[in-house]
């Protein structure tokens, strides 16, 4: 087992080159910049965009719906919050998509700005967004009209859902459910956002009776389903090793198939030097290369802890030659992002180095 994970690099060509200028040209405008990768997505068949070529299945010892691939690195949530020109994102060599994070209902995200920062030395970005999106219902009103192309294409199209941020209390885990029930109808895969670092509420990651009530809530509708869908917890990287096994285990006696590791670190818990992005005086959440050795090492820990459960790797990825390393370790597929800022056509290069055209 490799537990001393490189940080592989690669050397800037024109097409990074490239987005470095708009970062610099959009550098008061962060946010703008990070909502054109729609755009990005749309026109990439022009500068040489293609369907990915490495087909993969991923299936579940429970009967659960298999996940099919056409490659293994897949477009982490956050980047298409709310659905809109899904099947753009396979031309970008692209294996499938997690769509939002959903809520219940339509939410504005945090109103402070800005919401997004750049550390440009440190190729990471810092987002306190909120959770802004347009609701679940019409979220998954648009994945079921765009995922029948999806599938014929092996995109699988995944939908992140979380609890409503400030709910009272009492109607916490019925908000939940309901988001988690509409969003099961239209997408192959649910990812349940248990560790979002900015919101300003507690995260529920670290509430173990929240997390057994909810999960509990959420084997039982699915044993109930006419079909049964694969769910993944996406837990915070800050956890303990401790607390990241003992989480798994709680997880592991209520259905749960895997886990995504993780979601972006909270930004007081990192030694850098960034900009506060809310009045609390935070960065919000941070993503990048500097936290892929973080990445790795917990990703590998749960593996050889909890072998059963299907493991996505996220944070920090951003060459092949780390998708490599990962899945050699067993697990089942990478989602990226931040890559997207950095790096000219990334997924395509990442699957260039794995030699899997």
């Amino acid at each position: 087992m490799n537990t001393v994970p490189k940080n592989h690099d690669y050397a800037l060509d024109f097409g990074d080159k490239l987005l470095a200028f708009i970062r610099f040209v959009f550098k008061n405008n962060a946010e703008f910049r990070h909502s054109c990768l729609g755009l990005y997505a749309k026109f990439s068949p022009l500068w040489g965009g293609r369907l990915a070529s490495k087909e993969m299945v991923v299936n579940f010892s429970d009967g659960s719906k298999p996940i099919n691939l056409c490659s293994p690195i897949v477009l982490a949530a956050g980047a298409n919050k709310n659905g809109k020109g899904i099947n753009s994102y396979a031309n970008l060599g692209l294996g499938g998509i997690t769509v939002g994070t959903a809520t219940r209902n339509f939410r504005i995200g945090n109103t402070h700005k800005p919401r997004v920062g750049l550390d440009e030395f440190n190729r990471l970005i810092h987002n306190s967004m909120g959770l802004n999106n347009d609701g679940v219902e019409k979220i998954s009103a648009r994945v079921e009209k765009q995922i029948g192309k999806a599938s014929k294409n092996k995109f699988a199209v995944g939908i992140s859902v979380a609890e409503t941020p400030g709910i009272a209390e009492e109607n916490r885990r019925q908000d939940l459910l309901e988001t988690f029930s509409i969003a099961y109808k239209a997408a192959d895969y649910l990812e349940v956002n248990v560790s979002c670092p900015n919101t300003g509420e507690e995260r529920l990651d670290l509430d173990t009776c929240f997390m057994k009530e909810i999960f509990f809530e959420i084997e039982n509708f699915r044993k109930n389903a006419q079909c049964r869908k694969a769910v993944y917890a996406k837990l915070s990287p800050d956890l303990t090793d401790k607390q990241l096994l003992s989480l798994l285990d709680l997880l592991a006696q209520f259905g749960v198939n895997g886990i995504i590791l993780g979601n972006t670190y909270p930004s007081e818990k990192l030694s850098y030097s960034l900009p506060a992005l809310n009045e609390k005086g935070t960065s919000g959440g941070i993503s990048g290369r500097v936290i892929y050795e973080n990445t790795f090492k917990k990703a590998v820990l749960a593996k050889k802890h909890f072998p059963k459960f299907s493991l996505v790797a996220c944070g920090g990825i951003d060459h092949g030659f780390k998708v490599r390393d990962l899945l050699g370790e067993g697990i089942d597929f990478v989602q990226v992002y931040s890559v997207f800022a950095f790096r000219w056509m990334a997924a395509q290069k990442m699957i260039y180095e794995l030699d899997f055209k």
